[in-house]
Formats: structure tokens, sequence, C-alpha cells
């Protein structure tokens, strides 16, 4: 198995036998994290991220639940599954656990088929949440991420811009006469259309710092961090030339060509700056492209 694809686990437990036995158990299955102190598991878990955390109740100075009741306060790490691995038995103690947000409780002395389909159950669910939260941040159509997503990391990338006082751009690009090409071509070369549009723009913005995602329709729009209106306006011409350029077969191999028209707007954010006018300006920037020929790139204030 591919280690990358594998889950992880970080086993906690002061017993190095423990630890040991546990590892042998299901390393097969998952890369193993391991520590024997309380403050050592808070810190891993910060560190690696584990998927699951298996945790003993009883060690010194930090027990399992100063432990979880710590990683539950972590805006890090309080997702992150806890399953209790204990010698109590005791209901009062499973309560506490369960109570404290444990995901599962295991009692010693511990059978392996148990252990290995308890971790197995909470992978399995948590791998499942992902792939819905995945499959609704992503646009179906084209793979891009999808509005919801965008608006997401705008404002991330926006809060970033503001703490660290550098320039911020924004990209909203529109298909140029979409409607006609759909009529022309129908709805199944629209999407086609589209689909080659968003591989062209996923190839394009290529630094870690861009993101790009469809708007909706015929729109998709950019968000570039660290990026001066200059430099977005070279992006977005680049863009628009690209578009001009490419050719996106019909059935019979005919091909077909597209153009887009771009708005963009920068700013460094400050107290009282607002996402959404900093968007709408964007925006209005696109209208007047829009309405000065189509084929080209506006910017706002320019």
């Amino acid at each position: 198995m591919d280690r990358r694809k594998k889950n992880s686990l970080l086993i906690v437990d002061d017993d190095k036998s423990n630890i040991v036995t546990l590892t042998h158990m299901l390393s097969s299955e998952y890369v193993i994290y391991a520590t024997k102190t309380g403050q050592d598991a808070v810190e891993a878990a910060l560190e690696y991220l584990p998927d699951v955390i298996l945790l003993d109740i009883i060690m010194p100075e930090m027990d399992g639940y100063d432990v979880i009741t710590t990683l539950k306060s972590s805006e890090k790490t309080r997702s992150i599954p806890v399953i209790f691995l204990t010698g109590l038995n005791d209901a009062w103690d499973e309560e506490k656990g369960l109570y404290l947000g444990a995901a599962d409780y295991i009692s010693k002395p511990y059978s392996a088929a148990i252990v290995k389909l308890r971790v197995q159950n909470q992978m399995q669910l948590l791998n499942y949440i992902r792939t819905i939260e995945h499959l609704s941040t992503i646009d179906q159509l084209t793979e891009l991420p999808n509005r919801r997503s965008f608006d997401e990391r705008l404002r991330l990338e926006w809060g970033r811009a503001k703490r660290e006082q550098t320039p911020i751009s924004v990209l909203i690009h529109d298909l140029d006469f979409f409607k006609n090409y759909n009529d022309t071509y129908g709805h199944l070369q629209g999407d086609k259309a589209l689909q080659h549009v968003a591989e062209l723009l996923r190839s394009e913005f290529k630094r870690e710092v861009d993101f790009v995602a469809r708007w909706g329709g015929e729109e998709f729009v950019a968000v570039l961090s660290n990026t001066g209106s200059e430099e977005a306006f070279l992006v977005a011409e680049r863009i628009r030339l690209c578009v001009a350029d490419m050719e996106i077969p019909l059935d019979d191999e005919r091909p077909t060509k597209m153009t887009v028209s771009i708005g963009v707007n920068t700013e460094i954010p400050v107290i009282g700056s607002s996402i959404d006018r900093f968007v709408r300006l964007a925006d209005d920037a696109l209208y007047r492209a829009k309405k000065e020929g189509r084929n080209i790139v506006c910017v706002h204030g320019k």
C-alpha cells in the first residue's frame, strides 16, 4: 500500500510494551505515531494532525482526560476522533470519556480484532465525511473549486493581506457570447467548452497562492495573493490570449473558438475595507470590458 495514501494513527500510552503491541497490530494499515506522555501527545497531535488518536487514560502528570480536554480546546485538533483504550471499566469512567468528546471506548484487556475494527470504523467514517466535504466544495462539471470554496479561500487570503499589508487581486472571467455558443452547438458542446476553459485556467494559475474557481454559469473567478495591479493585469491578459488561441473540438473534430472578458481589482485591505466591495469593483470592471467590445481586460480605476 502507498504510504502517502494511508490514514494516520497516534498511539498514546505510558507502557512501551502496549505501544509495541498496538504498532505491530496496526502498522500494516496505518501510518503510526506514538508517544508515552500526555504532553508529548498534545504536541504530536498538533504537529502530525493524525486522523485518529488511540489514547490511554491512566498516565502520570497529564492523564487521558486532560489530553482530550486540551485537544478539544484547540481549533487544529478538536475534530480528531479519540478512542480511549484503558483498564478502567467502571461505567462512570466511560461516561466521562464520552462526555469529554471521545468517539469510542475500548476496555483492557482488549481483543486485537476489536481494536482493529473500532479503529477501522472511525477511519471509514472520517474518510466518508471528508469525501462529502470535498464534493461539496467542487464544481462537478469542471472539477474546479466551486463558489462556496472560493468564498472561503477569499476570506482567508483577504485576512492575510490585511495582516501583512500586501496587495491582493481578484479576476472575474466571463466567456463572451456563451449563450450563442450553446444555441449554435448545443449544451453538451457548451459543457465541453467550459471544461476546456477550466483546464486552461488550472494550468495557468500555478502558484500556490493562486486560487481559481467556477463562479457560476460561464463565469470563473481567481484570487491572486501578494499580487499588485500591474502583475494582475499581465496575468489576466495572458489568460485572455490563451483562451482566444484555444481550439475546442466538436464531435467531428472541427475546431470552435471562444473569447473571454476579464475584470480585475486590486487592493491592500485596511480597517473598514469590504470583501464584497472588493469583488464588486472587479465585477464592475468586467461589465466595462463587456460594454467596450468584449475580449479585453479592464482593471478597476484604470
